[in-house]
């Protein structure tokens, strides 16, 4: 993920806004959110769709639509191992966004800890 203005800093450039839009998009469906908590909290930091299906309540093919959502947003990285995808977070676009939505001043504070 680029780097963007803070929100909270100076105004955001019209092109990192609608990137930001894109990406917040995805955040804002709770099957996703719960699909990325369940990814981090996985054991390895990974998982597989198959592991996710049952977790989340729904069908395959949704859960991979979710997830090509979320990895196309930058928020995921997925990787082939024979038939099956395995999909892990992007820290640094997970800590991107909580730059852009943190306060300059907290931003520095949590910086410094």
């Amino acid at each position: 993920m680029p780097q963007i203005s803070p929100l909270a800093g100076e105004p955001i450039k019209r092109a990192d806004a609608e990137r930001l839009a894109g990406v917040l998009k995805a955040f804002a469906d709770p099957a996703r959110l719960r699909l990325l908590s369940l990814i981090q909290s996985a054991p390895e930091g990974e998982a597989c769709v198959f592991d996710l299906t049952a977790p989340i309540g729904l069908s395959q093919p949704t859960v991979s639509h979710h997830l090509r959502i979320l990895t196309e947003a930058g928020l995921l990285e997925r990787e082939k191992r024979g038939v099956w995808a395995y999909y892990r977070l992007v820290p640094s676009a997970i800590a991107t966004i909580a730059d852009l939505l943190t306060p300059p001043r907290k931003r520095s504070a949590r910086r410094t800890r």
